[in-house]
């Protein structure tokens, strides 16, 4: 058996391992961030649940640092008063991004993990079986449901060989992303093995999980041997460290081999991070900016290889380069080695650690800039520009384009040097505050920017819509509902940050939505793509979208359409596409009755054109009901169960019927 057929067997708690069958895994731990974690809090009260019933939550601030106005600081004062009153951890502002901070201090080889934000699968370079969901499965999740996927398949990446000259993790998954696209790893778990991962440190697994989530992939997976266990006992956590690894001669469903011996480095173009050529070809490209950091490539051995790049050196006058630290703990050992020092010396902008430029949170290119990064996304307008022009790359890559003001070979620099993982890391958790002793003493301060749940009622018989929309491939989640620092603030007021929704794509959009008392969209293939926020899917339900009809759809956005009660309907045949345009009347009649049947296909018909196409419902038995009910939260509710004079009581989560308060 392969590992990850291993760990899901263990985690079973419903259905069957039949690709395609929906499964329900126990859940051992969860993750938010402070863009996503507001929301999920939210829901999670709303749900009534005493106390989270997981072995670990933590909830980490690493998005909305900026503190321009009040809507931050109270929003993160929220998220310290529910994390100490429900059980929750909290990982204070300035302690780091969650998934470097959650490999450093909370990663368990084996155990499974849910976080709302699509780059949870970092974890898997421990060998977890981590998932990015939407913000209210992981409040579910925390509330001790399953978390559900469909049975993926298993692609085993068999690496062999070592990684040469300037060569780096980075380059073999943008040489994944090569070869199978964005899409190519949906309803696909990528698990690595062979004996090129031994030669891989875990920081360097990590960003490899990171950024499977460009792919589409459900998640990815290393072993957990002999260097994992290094990590660990580096991280003084020894004790949680096993081996985990696929049984000899394990079968997997498909198989992709990578040469770590002949990989060259690699880096993406403009607008995608499967748009991926040799960096050969791009040599000589001007450079107006340079961030090195995020969650993919921000680790202690990263920003190692960026300081031995820049030392005696200047950063280009051309370029500003800005460096994150991923971690308060790689904040701290590359100030105590003198690598900061490094970086303070060449001219490197030195930022808190901190998503920031990633998603447009500080660090926006100048108009029309190019601007290098190693971070895991460049869809348009995801850095907070819409017309920069983004690439990705490895650090040192990106380290040696800010000293020369250009695209160039770091190995024409200097020579190459790996840094190891330190035997011990700096170890200081005072950042992180355990759940309060006595939660019945908490009151949870309440910002005005946060804003009551709204939640659709139960699901009509008829749906009737103008096609409001109508886009092509691959649409991100940062052009639904882009991030930015303008925007995330409001997170927890649902009507404010409705007002953003295409707003990159179409600013009359939220107008017309709002004229035409809601609607329909229509795209190509996979919708949806990138950040897990589940608010590109709240927001448009709260602007009354009641259905999206695409060739496909991302896996984690899919799912979020049905939990706030809008219906995914995926083209039977895709050449339909071009037969429905922006501003034609859909009606798909019986849609309630048929999925109350099961029915797999539904008729919708064009009024404008007096047509009839023919629509998918991709869906299981779960999903279904949710749709019907409007939408996950009003499906569920805590119950308690407890018997008179119980010291403990016990519940569960239980169906209801009425929704709590309709748009």
């Amino acid at each position: 058996m392969n590992l990850a057929r291993k760990l899901i067997t263990e985690h079973l708690v419903e259905g069957r391992m039949e690709i395609g069958e929906e499964i329900g895994l126990r859940v051992d731990q969860t993750l938010t961030q402070d863009a996503t974690g507001t929301m999920a809090y939210l829901q999670f009260e709303a749900m009534g649940v005493p106390r989270v019933q997981t072995k670990l939550s933590v909830s980490y601030v690493d998005h909305n640092m900026l503190q321009a106005d009040s809507k931050n600081a109270d929003d993160h004062a929220y998220l310290q008063d529910v994390a100490a009153k429900y059980g929750v951890y909290f990982s204070r502002p300035g302690n780091g991004i969650c998934h470097q901070v959650h490999l450093e201090r909370f990663s368990v080889p084996g155990e499974t993990l849910v976080g709302s934000d699509s780059h949870t699968p970092t974890c898997g370079g421990v060998g977890m079986l981590a998932f990015g969901a939407g913000g209210l499965e992981v409040a579910c999740a925390m509330a001790g449901l399953p978390y559900y996927i469909r049975m993926p398949k298993i692609v085993g990446v068999e690496l062999r060989g070592r990684l040469r000259r300037w060569a780096s993790a980075k380059d073999v998954i943008l040489e994944v992303l090569r070869r199978i696209g964005v899409s190519g790893g949906r309803g696909r778990i990528l698990e690595y093995y062979g004996p090129g991962v031994a030669t891989l440190e875990v920081p360097e697994r990590a960003t490899i999980a990171n950024m499977g989530a460009e792919a589409g992939a459900t998640t990815s997976i290393f072993p957990s041997d002999a260097r994992t266990r290094a990590f660990l006992e580096a991280q003084r956590r020894g004790e949680v460290w096993k081996p985990l690894a696929a049984d000899p001669g394990a079968e997997y469903d498909e198989h992709m081999l990578i040469d770590l011996d002949t990989l060259e480095p690699l880096i993406a173009k403009p607008h995608s991070p499967d748009a991926v050529v040799p960096l050969a070809e791009l040599l000589g490209t001007p450079v107006d900016q340079v961030a090195v950091g995020s969650c993919t490539n921000s680790s202690y051995q990263d920003l190692m290889t960026v300081a031995h790049l820049l030392e005696g050196r200047v950063v280009h006058p051309r370029v500003s380069l800005l460096v994150s630290p991923g971690s308060r703990q790689v904040y701290e050992m590359i100030a105590r080695s003198g690598a900061l020092a490094t970086l303070v010396a060449a001219g490197a902008r030195i930022l808190e650690s901190a998503c920031g430029p990633c998603p447009g949170i500080g660090g926006v290119p100048a108009s029309g800039a190019v601007s290098l990064r190693s971070f895991n996304r460049n869809f348009p307008g995801r850095c907070g520009s819409m017309d920069a022009f983004v690439y990705l790359a490895s650090p040192a890559v990106c380290a040696a384009a800010a000293v020369a003001g250009e695209i160039v070979d770091p190995r024409t620099l200097k020579e190459a040097k790996r840094f190891r993982a330190p035997q011990r890391f700096i170890i200081d958790d005072r950042l992180i505050v355990p759940p309060a002793p006595n939660p019945e003493a908490i009151e949870i301060r309440r910002g005005p920017n946060i804003k009551p749940i709204v939640t659709r009622g139960p699901l009509d018989a008829t749906l009737r819509g103008e096609v409001l929309l109508k886009l092509g491939d691959n649409v991100s989640t940062d052009q639904i509902l882009p991030a930015m620092a303008h925007i995330l603030p409001l997170r927890s007021n649902l009507p404010a940050i409705a007002e953003y929704v295409f707003s990159t794509t179409d600013p009359t959009f939220v107008a017309r939505a709002k004229a035409q008392g809601g609607g329909m969209v229509v795209a190509a293939k996979n919708y949806g793509q990138g950040s897990s926020r589940e608010h590109a899917a709240l927001a448009p339900m709260y602007l009354g979208i009641k259905a999206v009809l695409a060739i496909s759809f991302a896996r984690i956005h899919m799912a979020n359409l049905v939990n706030f009660g809008i219906v995914p309907l995926i083209f039977a045949d895709e050449t339909d596409y071009l037969q429905v345009e922006q501003g034609d009347l859909l009606e798909i009649p019986g849609i309630r009755e048929a999925l109350a049947s099961g029915s797999e296909t539904v008729d919708v018909f064009n009024r404008t054109r007096g047509t009839t196409i023919r629509a998918r419902l991709d869906l299981g038995a779960r999903a279904r009901r949710t749709l019907l009910a409007g939408g996950l939260l009003n499906s569920v509710r805590w119950a308690d169960n407890s018997q008179g004079g119980s010291q403990v009581p016990t519940g569960q989560l239980v169906a209801v019927a009425p929704p709590r308060t309709e748009t």
